[in-house]
């Protein structure tokens, strides 16, 4: 492999970058909230974007062939589904498609199926649009977070339910759904008939020997009632630059959605689809590394975790582990943890204030770090 690890261990300041990062907490505390990471992008999407900018036109600009192809590709090869062309909506970011699937496909009053605790725009979507959110409790199986089947039916079942939103792999948890279970999931969105919006942003951050299934994928009944949405932003750590892609195979899920976002979600930007091309085109191999130095950051914060009363789920996927402050019995787990030098995101954010979001895609002696800080703080209050 030619990437070398010190990419990944270079220290870079981003306090000149008006970083939402690295702007949110005071100097002395290390930001691990936003899942953004701390890693120089690789080189090919630095060298592309170069080339472009030099060109010095930056006008309206539509998708480049070369990246429908490069998606196609990447689909193709990472998880066994042909996309048609056709069937790819391309966009400025993921979010805003989440919410504008939430109001295209439902009514006010509406129930949306969400299993949680979650990524919080899969709550706020239904929240600012005022449909009823029907939560799911995820709850752990041998390690693993999934959610409890039988709140999972009885929420489809419910005469106001219209949609699923499903995470995948989940945000925060890192759990990576089997085949078995998402056959689950899709047996009751057909037997209810409900749409499935399928956030799989995170599926190229697998840490494990596992696959990733896109939802979509399963069978015809799954293809024609899905719109996955995914993007190259958290992977190749270029959210900056606002470029995402649903796919929707159901011509008519399509051009609904195709019409409802006319004036409202404008198309990606020049810079966006450059990198993106650049991405899934010739960024495999920085990937890869990635992959595997995320990998061993997981490990280190397991082997720091183990000695402490905080508690993780094994991670399967992602960046963003999912901490148990439970045991320190605390009204403000989030505070203690700001208060010790940590900014991590608060757990209450996404449906459990018991616990806090730490985003570990940085380089390892800045994890060593905060792990050093939050350690003191537990010996500090006689937690340890």
């Amino acid at each position: 492999m030619d990437v070398s690890f010190s990419v990944f261990d270079t220290l870079i300041d981003r306090s000149d970058m008006s970083s939402d990062k690295w702007s949110k907490y005071p100097e002395n505390v290390i930001p691990m909230w936003v899942a953004d990471m701390d890693f120089d992008s690789p080189d090919c999407i630095k060298k592309s974007l170069n080339q472009r900018v030099s060109k010095g036109v930056y006008g309206y600009t539509h998708t480049p062939k070369s990246l429908v192809k490069a998606i196609q590709s990447h689909l193709s090869t990472h998880y066994n589904w042909d996309v048609s062309s056709a069937h790819l909506v391309h966009l400025p970011g993921l979010v805003c498609a989440l919410h504008l699937s939430v109001r295209v496909f439902s009514n006010e009053g509406d129930g949306i199926v969400v299993p949680g605790p979650v990524y919080y725009h899969l709550t706020k979507a239904p929240a600012l649009s005022g449909r009823d959110l029907l939560n799911v409790d995820m709850v752990i199986d041998d390690g693993r977070w999934v959610p409890n089947m039988s709140q999972f039916e009885a929420a489809c079942a419910n005469p106001k339910s219209k949609m699923i939103l499903l995470c995948n792999p989940h945000n925060p948890g890192g759990t990576v759904y089997t085949k078995a279970e998402l056959l689950s999931i899709h047996a009751l969105a057909k037997k209810y008939d409900l749409v499935v919006v399928s956030d799989e942003i995170h599926c190229d951050l697998i840490l494990d020997n596992l696959s990733h299934v896109p939802f979509a994928s399963l069978n015809k009944d799954a293809s024609s009632r899905t719109i996955t949405l995914m993007a190259p932003s958290k992977t190749f750590n270029i959210a900056g630059l606002g470029y995402a892609f649903a796919v929707i195979e159901s011509a008519e899920l399509r051009q609904v959605f195709n019409k409802e976002r006319a004036g409202l979600i404008p198309s990606p930007n020049m810079l966006g689809l450059t990198a993106a091309v650049a991405a899934y085109e010739d960024g495999q191999e920085w990937h890869e590394a990635l992959l595997v130095y995320l990998k061993g950051n997981r490990d280190l914060l397991v082997e720091r975790l183990a000695s402490t009363p905080l508690k993780m789920q094994h991670l399967e996927a992602t960046y963003l582990a999912w901490i148990d402050a439970s045991a320190l019995s605390l009204d403000n787990p989030y505070q203690f943890f700001v208060d010790a030098g940590v900014g991590v995101s608060d757990g209450k954010d996404f449906g459990n204030s018991n616990y806090v979001r730490l985003n570990f895609g940085c380089p390892q002696s800045i994890l060593d770090q905060a792990m050093t800080r939050i350690e003191e703080a537990l010996i500090k209050h006689k937690f340890m």
